[in-house]
């Protein structure tokens, strides 16, 4: 059966398990949303059920997104995604929501890591950096000398190296659910999620459990 729904990151906050600990949680507005589409292998060639969340002004959306929502009889939505399951066992236009999660269950919350544009290898990758002292006055955060030498006489593709940091799609793995409000369509998951506040997530069943 499907499990997946897309939801948006509010922030983080604690809450005490029944031992006194305290247990850092990410707090995610997920759903409702709506099956805008279900993709079958005669059809397709895969299966997959395609789901909107967060409505948006028709003016926003292309006449082409208009068009594949008017035959879902659905209001226009500002975000689609794909989630792949064999056995969907929904059916366009129906609404899924927190309700198919339960306290204690593992999910994979994917999100889009926050931007910090260009950054140097210390920041990047972790390097150590230069000595902080033998008269070194602007090498102290440099990656260093990283030539080859007469062969190969380049720099080998994939070295790390100064250059644009994050928007990556991150996929955090195997998070277990502290949290599901159905009133307020909320969801807790245990640890940190990618992403700034406000940001899109897709959260699913765990893959590796």
């Amino acid at each position: 059966m499907f499990k997946g729904l897309l939801g948006k990151k509010i922030g983080m906050t604690q809450i005490f398990d029944e031992t006194g600990l305290a247990v850092p949680v990410t707090l995610i507005e997920a759903g409702p949303c709506y099956v805008t589409q279900v993709r079958t292998p005669q059809k397709d060639g895969y299966a997959a059920v395609q789901i909107g969340f967060g409505e948006a002004k028709p003016k926003r959306l292309s006449g082409g997104q208009l068009g594949h929502l008017k035959k879902s009889d659905l209001a226009p939505l500002r975000f689609l995604r794909e989630f792949r399951s064999k056995d969907p066992q929904v059916k366009e236009g129906d609404v899924v929501s927190v309700d198919q999660f339960t306290v204690g269950q593992r999910v994979d919350v994917i999100g889009t890591s926050k931007g910090r544009g260009f950054a140097g290898v210390v920041k990047r990758h972790g390097f150590g950096g230069g000595p902080k002292t033998h008269g070194q006055s602007d090498r102290q955060r440099a990656p260093g000398s990283q030539g080859a030498g007469t062969t190969p006489g380049r720099i080998f593709k994939g070295k790390r190296g100064p250059g644009h940091m994050g928007t990556d799609r991150v996929t955090s793995q195997n998070l277990k659910l502290e949290i599901v409000d159905l009133e307020r369509n909320l969801l807790g998951v245990r640890g940190a999620v990618a992403g700034a506040r406000g940001s899109l997530v897709m959260i699913k069943e765990a893959r590796k459990q």
